[in-house]
């Protein structure tokens, strides 16, 4: 008979156990996210936004999906890439560059980047040997540099007489001195996911 109750007490523990970590993982608000890059002075637009499900106790400050009418004809203060939530600091006066991030400018061959990217795309920088130089120094070079560096493409100007084309990134202070300090040609970007390497 102990045990019977016992095993009657357990169960209702481990079903209260259960409701009370459904209900919390449950209580998800949705929140705005971006669903495409934009880029920094954009004034966003009701196709700029998407809602994702965000736990109501995330303690961030991005804004709930029921204000998207208050962010809607609002000017984003930073380039941002898709699938960025919207918090309230990132709207605003533009800002460039943000706190704590760097803007540098890279010359880019046909061929050492994608030719559909364009400002919001998050890329991979990635140090590749120069002319006269060895693969195995390359790669070490790479490596001192700190490399591959991740970056938001703030801008792109069109191809000059020389056929390059420059693109101006926007990435960590101090990765942006190292990438400035590459010799030109000697860059390649990667388009990547957002966050990605």
């Amino acid at each position: 008979m102990p045990y019977l109750v016992l095993g009657v007490l357990l169960v209702v523990v481990c079903a209260a156990g259960a409701v009370i970590t459904v209900l919390q993982v449950g209580q998800r608000e949705p929140m705005l996210s971006l669903a495409r890059p934009v880029s920094v002075g954009h004034v966003l637009t009701p196709q700029d936004l998407r809602q994702v499900p965000l736990s109501a106790d995330s303690g961030t400050d991005v804004i709930p999906a029921n204000q998207a009418q208050s962010v809607v004809g609002q000017p984003v203060a930073f380039s941002l890439p898709a699938g960025t939530l919207l918090s309230r600091s990132a709207l605003g006066q533009p800002q460039v560059p943000p706190p704590g991030q760097g803007v540098v400018a890279v010359a880019v061959k046909p061929g050492q980047f994608p030719p559909d990217v364009a400002a919001g795309t998050t890329v991979s920088v990635i140090v590749v040997p120069g002319n006269g130089t060895s693969t195995g120094t390359g790669s070490a070079s790479s490596t001192a540099s700190g490399g591959p560096w991740s970056a938001v493409v703030t801008s792109v100007s069109p191809q000059g007489s020389d056929q390059s084309t420059v693109v101006s990134l926007q990435l960590p202070t101090a990765s942006a001195r190292q990438v400035a300090a590459i010799p030109s040609g000697q860059l390649s970007l990667v388009a990547v996911p957002a966050g990605g390497q």
